[in-house]
């Protein structure tokens, strides 16, 4: 493919991909991503033709007028996306499939100072938030999705989510059952979190870990209950009295506020970050 036709292939992708873009000479001039994967493209042909020096000097003025550091060395694919740019860092032996996008403040770094490969590998369709550090000789399989100011240190199957430190699998909110999800909105209401701190459509590992620990007390609520029944029908007097409720009004009005003002602040921002 000729270099006219690359250039309009990843402006192509660009107005796919952000809402933001409006012109192709406002791509061209403005984009700092796209501007550094351009300039990395002349410095990886330099570097394959063993022009070390000089791909290496060109690769630092790219950096410096774009704010992305890209390895000469680096394998990078067809129409790939830095979002806003600034940050970003790719390694030498890093290896990125096509239709890639990588978002700002991002690293896909080595773990060692030992030759060969270091990198990550990342086949196509990948998608990396913002802040993320994607670390060492692994692969991201296709499809496969990084959330922001995550840490991965090992493979992600095709078509996966990963988020936090270190990154873990989220599920999806399809393979949680619709009973389980209903049984802990209840168990959330009762014990005075609110509903969505365990919706399923929140890939959050602590949202999920407060999950499991509202079907755990729902289990020993169920235990705690049978053997009541149990002893009162043998004559026992157990269980008489209702536990003491919990006064979570003045907590709730306070989260109910937080979450009020954390949505004001992401509704301020870019709707990619």
């Amino acid at each position: 493919m000729g270099i006219i036709s690359t250039i309009k292939e990843d402006i192509a992708s660009i107005y796919h991909r952000d809402p933001a873009a409006n012109s192709n000479i406002e791509i061209l001039l403005n984009y700092p991503g796209m501007q550094a994967i351009w300039l990395h493209r002349i410095s990886n042909k330099l570097w394959l033709k063993n022009w070390n020096l000089t791909a290496r000097c060109l690769s630092t003025f790219s950096r410096w007028l774009t704010g992305v550091e890209i390895h000469p060395g680096a394998t990078i694919g067809r129409r790939f996306f830095i979002d806003h740019g600034m940050g970003v860092v790719i390694g030498e032996t890093a290896e990125i499939g096509d239709d890639c996008t990588l978002y700002h403040s991002v690293t896909l770094g080595g773990t060692t100072w030992q030759s060969g490969k270091r990198h990550p590998t990342l086949e196509n369709n990948v998608v990396i938030g913002a802040g993320a550090k994607v670390l060492g000789p692994i692969t991201m399989h296709e499809g496969a999705r990084v959330g922001s100011n995550s840490v991965v240190v090992k493979d992600v199957p095709a078509g996966k989510t990963v988020v936090g430190i270190p990154g873990r699998i989220v599920a999806a909110a399809s393979e949680q059952s619709k009973e389980t999800s209903e049984r802990r909105s209840q168990m959330a209401k009762k014990y005075g979190f609110d509903a969505y701190a365990v919706s399923p459509d929140n890939p959050d590992p602590v949202a999920n870990a407060i999950g499991q620990m509202l079907d755990h007390m729902h289990l020993m609520d169920s235990k705690v209950q049978e053997v009541c029944q149990a002893v009162q029908s043998m004559g026992g007097e157990v269980c008489t009295e209702k536990l003491p409720e919990l006064n979570v009004d003045e907590f709730n009005e306070a989260e109910r506020a937080a979450a009020e003002k954390r949505k004001q602040e992401i509704d301020e921002f870019d709707p990619h970050i």
